[in-house]
């Protein structure tokens, strides 16, 4: 990312604005570490200086069993905060049995589930907090009114959507992640977001089209001000991190609360990718 002229912050953001912010897919394309490497280093990331931002080790349900045998060679006493990813067409069947085995592991504590949403999802009857990756197009409102039913303060479900592009899932534009913010925002729903958001600020990067996470940030503020998708669009357009710099640092703690609330955290294979930016835009503190 170049930095413009400006775009350094005068102070940091609201610390609780990425606050557990970056879940751990260390293990997922394109990073594909190793699971032993993915393990090693997730430690690390939580005695870092900016463990703060950084949430669970999202594990594959298929590597269930490797990871319990890892954990219990392991000489380290802390336990591994994880959440079990099933992507959409995983037997939901494979995520309940590797939540059920991580459970029984003495230095795992399984703090989530993802799977894809279907119409039979409440199947899968996982007591843990539950994110439900939705699909695209026409039949992504009735999702989130499928689990926007069911979603409260006590009982965590949430949505997920797709921002990275993979072999099977184009990459969807600012106008289409607009309708979905905006779309989890009318539902009342929080929600979860995966794939691509290795950047703060929106850019071609490597050749493709990447959103950004603080154009993410300020769309879903202007999302909760009332401002509709097409409202929201040249926001999740926007290049200058002057401009983005500018709205997160005018939020407020309470800002921040009511954000996070809804965008509550997102998978990335390189943590360390987009707090770096953070830190070099003075938003987060560094060492």
């Amino acid at each position: 990312m170049t930095l413009t002229s400006g775009a350094v912050a005068d102070r940091p953001a609201e610390p609780g604005l990425f606050a557990g912010l970056v879940d751990d897919a260390a293990v997922f394309p394109p990073g594909n570490a190793p699971l032993a490497d993915a393990v090693r280093l997730h430690r690390l990331h939580r005695t870092s200086a900016y463990a703060a931002c950084v949430g669970p080790l999202l594990v594959p349900a298929a590597s269930a069993d490797d990871l319990v045998a890892l954990l219990a060679a392991a000489t380290e006493p802390d336990p591994l905060r994880v959440a079990v990813i099933g992507r959409p067409g995983t037997p939901v069947e494979e995520v309940v049995s590797a939540v059920q085995t991580l459970r029984r592991a003495p230095r795992a504590v399984v703090v989530g589930a993802e799977i894809g949403w279907s119409p039979d999802w409440r199947e899968a009857a996982l007591d843990v907090p539950l994110s439900l990756e939705v699909p695209r197009g026409a039949t992504q409102s009735g999702a989130l009114a499928d689990i926007a039913a069911d979603a409260s303060d006590s009982d965590l479900l949430q949505a997920k959507f797709r921002t990275g592009a993979t072999p099977t899932w184009a990459w969807p534009d600012e106008a289409e992640l607009a309708a979905f913010i905006r779309g989890a925002v009318d539902h009342d729903l929080g929600f979860k977001l995966t794939g691509g958001l290795h950047h703060a600020v929106r850019g071609n990067h490597a050749g493709e089209e990447q959103h950004g996470l603080l154009n993410v940030l300020t769309a879903v503020r202007w999302a909760l001000n009332g401002e509709e998708a097409d409202e929201l669009t040249p926001l999740l357009a926007e290049r200058d991190p002057a401009e983005l710099v500018s709205h997160v640092t005018r939020m407020s703690a309470a800002d921040a609360a009511i954000v996070r609330a809804f965008f509550t955290t997102y998978g990335c294979c390189a943590v360390t990718d987009p707090i770096t930016e953070l830190t070099s835009l003075g938003l987060i503190e560094g060492p």
